[in-house]
């Protein structure tokens, strides 16, 4: 394994990072193939053999299961200060709203919850999931800003924003003494690469860690042609973000493929070792041991500038899908987007 640093921080990652998405109790989440706590164990224990320390988990998934899942584990297996564990807090609700909850306080009982899940002291890395148009940014970064001074957060990121949100509130924070963001959550992978526009840059500039999300297109960069798996059929989420540009996408996954069998490899590595070369960790989410094994591979696998060029080359523009198709101030004020964060959330 490699590790780097984060961002604007002094946290040493892994260059792969375990989405803990896929763990929790299935009947509290919207994700049917969502794995039990023995097998969610199994697979936390590998990549710690592996020397993956860096963990993504959130509170939207299945309903606060996945931390708590992760967060015994991680007592089990490995000390804390080894590890470096990520979570995300959701908007405030309709409901919160309306009884005045205000930005600051929505934020504590967020991480007080997510700590009580974990079981844990603090977390590494705290993300904002999504822009909250309802509640003003002030409100957020006094609030972040707040849990940080008091210990219960090393760090804070921030998870599907365009580039002009998180560039103006890092300037606000900076402007206010704040904490601010040293990492953006975003979606981007070998077939969905919008975030190169604009995100990419401003993170270069900024030394803003990139640790996107959807690494492996829902498992579509990982399998060939036909080939078919739980997830795939059952992830309505990943189909509706992925299904509209299928053609489109498909000669690219055929590269990987070919590419995958010229290096007598997985696809899975293929696809990850592309998007090393871009970010600086992918979340890469596993619901099996070879998925994470798989991972662990890829940051040993160098690809030449013509193999990552005929990877790149058949790429077309996409239109925006899923939570950042919604990330406007007028999808934000439907109060089903928001009331079940879970519900539209990835990453």
């Amino acid at each position: 394994m490699q590790y780097t640093t984060l961002g604007n921080s002094d946290l040493k990652v892994s260059r792969i990072c375990m989405g803990c998405m896929g763990f929790g109790d299935a009947k509290n989440g919207q994700h049917s193939w969502a794995l039990d706590e023995e097998h969610s164990r199994e697979i936390i224990r590998r990549g710690l053999e592996l020397g993956i320390n860096f963990f993504d988990t959130a509170i939207a998934y299945q309903s606060g299961t996945s931390e708590q899942y992760l967060g015994r584990a991680l007592r089990d297996f490995a000390r804390r200060d080894q590890v470096v564990v990520a979570t995300k807090f959701l908007p405030r609700t309709p409901e919160e709203i309306q009884n005045g909850i205000s930005g600051q306080r929505h934020i504590q009982q967020m991480i007080d919850t997510s700590l009580k899940n974990l079981g844990m002291d603090y977390v590494d890395l705290y993300i904002y999931h999504m822009w909250d148009y309802q509640t003003p940014l002030y409100d957020i970064l006094d609030g972040l800003n707040r849990i940080v001074k008091t210990g219960k957060a090393r760090y804070i990121g921030i998870s599907n924003c365009f580039a002009y949100q998180l560039a103006k509130a890092n300037a606000l924070a900076e402007k206010e003494g704040f904490s601010k963001f040293v990492s953006i959550q975003g979606h981007y992978n070998l077939i969905f690469r919008e975030e190169e526009r604009e995100m990419a840059k401003l993170c270069a500039e900024d030394n803003i860690a990139m640790t996107p999300y959807s690494a492996l297109a829902g498992g579509r960069l990982s399998k060939h042609p036909g080939e078919t798996s739980k997830r795939l059929e059952e992830d309505s989420y990943a189909r509706f973000k992925y299904d509209a540009t299928a053609q489109q996408d498909a000669v690219i996954i055929q590269r990987v493929a070919e590419l995958a069998q010229n290096h007598g490899v997985t696809m899975t590595e293929v696809s990850l070792a592309w998007l090393l070369t871009k970010v600086t960790a992918p979340v890469v989410g596993a619901t099996k041991l070879h998925h994470v094994e798989g991972a662990a591979r890829a940051v040993d696998l160098v690809l030449t500038p013509e193999e990552r060029l005929y990877l790149e080359e058949p790429y077309v523009p996409h239109n925006l899908v899923g939570v950042m198709a919604q990330n406007t101030p007028a999808a934000a004020s439907q109060d089903h987007v928001w009331s079940t964060g879970s519900q539209t959330i990835e990453s």
